[in-house]
């Protein structure tokens, strides 16, 4: 039995996947604890974890996250992203480790690829640690242009060069604006100068696990050889519980033809101004039957609903995904993951953060449509849903993109993982 650190940021898609692992760890025998904001104490300890908390390190809620951080007010445009790095993603890491390294010594840490102290507290105290890619892999590679950058992915010498350029002032940004903040919370965890300079440089040299698959990430000739794809990293299916009164009406719909399109800005980008309500007008006379979440507000907040939409706070996706037809979303990696994974195809408006990614590569791999734009008008949600339902390839597309994504393994591939780079420390 080892004694294993498990660290995710207080966001619900990066506890998802951290608290499904540490289940997992626990559940073969490990002492795992979990590091995390009071918010998720809960989800760490339901999977069988103990929890340290964030103490240290300056707790938050993220659905109120401009009340802790108000440079990233309402998280939309460059200096929203801007902030939400050098305050929560980089404010918060020397307290991270300080935790981490306090409540230790621990065998093992696998962190959240963005919960920067995990890596720092790992090297700190000599023990290997594991990351885990919770938004689509960035490590920098020759064959792609930088992470955010909206070009197409293409193979072959030119886009080698093209890509080389690009990569310039990118390079150039990181040394003025990223690295001498990364060496200053390394130097506040006791850390010399970093050995790759960069956010690649907050990777694990040991072990990483790439949330996606191939097909769905773009190819990398490159890849170091201890990244390992690992499809959707999620909890068992929970019982069935309590549904909401419209729920047959899902089957009644299948059953009339009517496809059943699933409308979601997860938990986190929740204004329903940006997408819920141009997806309820939009459609609100289509041959469809219209289901909303609202991350979690209540259903009021759409106003009116059409005759052909039905809304609730919260649904369980591992019920409703194989009665859709048509995911929208705004492009959380681990809705996309879900839905793909259950070979649902998709319509993509993602502006924030690495939502624009992941629409890149659900559009490259054939499963979807990339909006391009996180705020689409009605029609433009109209039109891209008629398309998927009219393309059955981007169906057959997610089907082969969701294979692929159970072939990698998951949460018990991942688990395997860590147990053998636990061996070989």
């Amino acid at each position: 039995m080892a004694r294993i650190l498990v660290t995710g940021l207080p966001f619900g898609g990066h506890v998802g996947p951290m608290a499904a692992v540490a289940g997992e760890l626990a559940r073969r025998g490990h002492d795992v604890t979990g590091h995390t904001g009071a918010k998720y104490r809960g989800r760490f300890e339901a999977a069988g974890a103990r929890w340290l908390p964030w103490t240290a390190a300056q707790d938050y809620d993220d659905a109120r996250l401009a009340d802790t951080f108000p440079r990233v007010g309402d998280g939309k445009g460059i200096k929203a992203n801007f902030a939400n790095f050098t305050d929560v993603l980089i404010g918060t890491a020397a307290g991270q480790a300080a935790d981490i390294i306090a409540a230790g010594p621990f065998d093992l840490i696998v962190t959240d690829q963005l919960a920067f102290g995990g890596a720092l507290a790992g090297e700190r105290l000599g023990v290997p640690w594991a990351t885990v890619a919770v938004i689509p892999l960035t490590l920098a590679s020759r064959d792609l242009p930088p992470p955010g950058v909206p070009v197409r992915v293409s193979t072959g010498r030119a886009a080698r060069w093209r890509n080389a350029l690009l990569w310039q002032p990118v390079r150039l940004a990181n040394r003025l604006a990223i690295q001498p903040r990364i060496e200053g919370i390394r130097a506040a965890a006791g850390l010399g100068r970093a050995a790759v300079a960069g956010p690649d440089g907050l990777y694990s040299p040991h072990l990483v696990l790439a949330q996606g698959a191939p097909g769905l990430d773009y190819p990398r000739s490159d890849l170091p050889a201890h990244v390992h794809y690992v499809g959707r990293l999620a909890p068992p299916p929970a019982a069935p519980g309590e549904r909401p009164a419209w729920w047959a009406d899902l089957a009644a719909a299948r059953a009339e033809g009517r496809p059943v399109v699933h409308v979601t800005q997860g938990t986190l980008d929740v204004d329903p101004n940006d997408l819920l309500r141009p997806a309820l007008e939009g459609l609100a006379d289509a041959p469809v039957l219209v289901v909303c979440t609202t991350g979690g507000a209540a259903t009021d907040v759409l106003g009116a609903l059409p005759d052909n939409a039905r809304a609730a706070a919260f649904l369980p996706h591992d019920e409703l995904l194989p009665l859709v037809s048509v995911f929208v979303s705004n492009g959380g990696w681990g809705g996309t993951l879900g839905a793909l994974a259950a070979g649902v195809p998709m319509v993509v408006a993602g502006a924030t953060l690495d939502k624009p990614e992941v629409a890149r590569r659900v559009a490259w791999s054939g499963a979807g449509i990339d909006l391009r734009t996180g705020t689409p008008r009605p029609d433009r949600v109209r039109a891209a849903v008629t398309r998927v339902l009219g393309e059955p390839r981007m169906r057959e597309r997610a089907a082969e993109v969701g294979a692929a994504l159970t072939a990698a393994g998951g949460v018990p591939r991942a688990a395997d993982l860590v147990e053998e780079l636990l061996h070989r420390a």
